[in-house]
């Protein structure tokens, strides 16, 4: 009964806003009456599009359903911008009435500019989105680092979001731009699926190529809590990866020894109690000559709790960097931080701003990443 109830308020949010973008946008560029019908007609087919890309991941396989979730999910993205741009429009008529400023010319200009700019957005967003991630190189200062482990790199993606528009071969170009960058291990810190193992192990499937000397980890995001995570971590073993639930490896480097840990999900607990998120956990048992200790955590939030355990780095992801415009402006509600390196007190927490996507195939000023991370002396 609550989740229809939640699915109805949804519904009704969504026309409401519909309404409100027709109102603000039509009367103003003078469509007439053919103009206004199929202005109106474009509105109601959005209206039921936006509900197909927020259920995308659930749909069920039939004919045409791979079709449906894809223009479901860019009606989604161009919705989400022309509502954004209405809502920045009226604040600009709304400064030139009060500062008296003759708005009457901007009226017509005004109205024609929001839905040319959503379009332009999504459709740069959708090349920003559907292209391989670029390469970012971090360098992260580590006090007393030994010399034989100058250099050591990670190779981190995350957020990949495998499922209704990012499939296998979406994946395997990620593999590939991973391996080649020879790195000492590889991280995959969360939300690699949107969907369950039987719809897709077969787009995760190029997972076990990816090669690094210490070895491919795997964590949990949130994500993988909403599509089965114990089935997704049995399969992804099967794949070759070590999958880390507050739990760690050593590895070591001409006497100097690394610890590579991970934790499960910050909310893991509400899925499955014995996944509860435990930095201290992760580390302990860890011989007393690590060098340097690195958490694998999804969520930036963990920090604090990787700073006590006394973590040097921690790797996340989850925030996509915001993905698009205004979204990147609500991520700190939640998250410390959005993307790049910060400072805990002695902990450096770098946030990835994710490798795929999530919702619609659309990013704008939070491009994708696959991120080569190097242990440097202080």
């Amino acid at each position: 009964m609550s989740a229809r109830r939640n699915l109805l308020l949804v519904l009704s949010l969504l026309v409401l806003l519909h309404v409100y973008i027709g109102l603000r946008l039509m009367p103003d560029l003078g469509l007439g009456l053919p103009g206004m019908l199929a202005g109106s007609a474009l509105l109601v087919l959005s209206t039921v599009l936006v509900p197909v890309g927020l259920l995308s991941s659930s749909l069920r396989r039939r004919r045409w359903s791979e079709q449906l979730a894809w223009i479901g999910l860019l009606a989604m993205g161009l919705f989400s911008s022309l509502l954004v741009l209405t809502f920045l429009r009226d604040l600009c008529l709304l400064v030139a009435a009060v500062t008296a400023f003759d708005s009457g010319a901007l009226q017509y200009s005004s109205a024609l500019a929001v839905p040319l700019l959503a379009l332009a957005a999504s459709c740069i967003g959708f090349v920003n989105a559907r292209r391989v991630a670029r390469v970012v190189k971090v360098d992260v200062p580590i006090d007393g680092l030994p010399a034989a482990l100058h250099g050591y790199s990670i190779a981190q993606i995350s957020d990949i979001h495998v499922g209704p528009t990012i499939k296998r071969p979406y994946l395997e170009a990620i593999v590939k731009r991973v391996n080649a960058l020879g790195a000492d291990a590889i991280a995959v810190t969360g939300d690699l699926v949107d969907g369950s193992v039987g719809r897709l192990a077969p787009h995760t499937q190029p997972l076990a190529r990816l090669s690094a000397p210490d070895g491919a980890f795997f964590v949990t995001g949130n994500h993988e809590y909403y599509s089965g995570a114990e089935e997704w971590i049995v399969e992804l073993r099967r794949l070759g990866l070590t999958v880390l639930l507050n739990q760690h490896v050593v590895r070591e480097r001409g006497g100097a020894s690394l610890m590579i840990a991970g934790v499960a999900d910050y909310s893991a607990h509400h899925f499955n109690p014995a996944h509860r998120s435990d930095p201290q956990l992760a580390a302990a048992g860890a011989p007393p000559d690590v060098a340097v200790k690195i958490l694998l955590a999804h969520q930036p939030r963990s920090a604090t709790a990787a700073a006590a355990a006394g973590f040097d780095l921690q790797l996340s992801g989850h925030t996509h960097g915001g993905q698009f415009f205004p979204w990147n402006l609500f991520v700190p509600l939640q998250q410390p931080f959005v993307a790049g390196l910060h400072r805990v007190r002695r902990l450096w927490v770098y946030t990835s701003r994710g490798t795929g996507y999530w919702g619609p195939p659309k990013r704008f000023g939070a491009p994708s990443e696959i991120t080569l991370v190097r242990l440097v002396p202080a």
